[in-house]
């Protein structure tokens, strides 16, 4: 590489929990750098869901992130003419930002009347492994089985 890796930038963690897993995932959350919106709709989310389980409302949306987050994806890979979807393990920040993504995706995609209301049913959902976003890791992990014989390529 001619130019040098860019510097990873700080995350000061959010105001309410002094997480820094919560700020990326309000950032991520975020649209047209309203974050303040987005703030208020992670942190009623998390006052829906601890109201609805009778539990630590930040601890369920942890155990969803965990639950939604992948460990192996298969790349696409052209050997000898033929493309063949290669198993990769993810390293680290990108399974966490995969999880992340996912669970607001499916959330958006969700029927239900406010954003905080959708994010709560996916952040629920998750934390029973059950749900879109759960079901989106799991098609990944299957692809990565299916075509294990292929790993050695990598």
């Amino acid at each position: 590489m001619r130019k040098s890796k860019p510097k990873k930038r700080v995350i000061l963690p959010d105001p309410k929990y002094g997480e820094v897993l919560v700020s990326k995932f309000v950032n991520n959350l975020m649209l047209a750098g309203k974050k303040n919106i987005a703030y208020t709709i992670f942190y009623d989310s998390i006052d829906l869901v601890s109201e609805k389980t009778k539990e630590d409302g930040l601890e369920i949306w942890k155990k969803a992130l965990v639950n939604v987050t992948p460990s192996v994806e298969v790349k696409s890979q052209r050997i000898g003419g033929a493309n063949f979807q290669i198993p990769v393990e993810i390293r680290p920040e990108r399974k966490q930002s995969m999880g992340i993504k996912s669970l607001i995706n499916f959330a958006r995609k969700r029927n239900e009347k406010s954003m905080a209301q959708k994010l709560a049913g996916e952040i629920m959902a998750a934390a029973k492994e059950e749900g879109a976003a759960f079901k989106r890791k799991e098609d990944t992990h299957r692809m990565a089985e299916a075509n294990k014989a292929f790993a050695h390529f990598r």
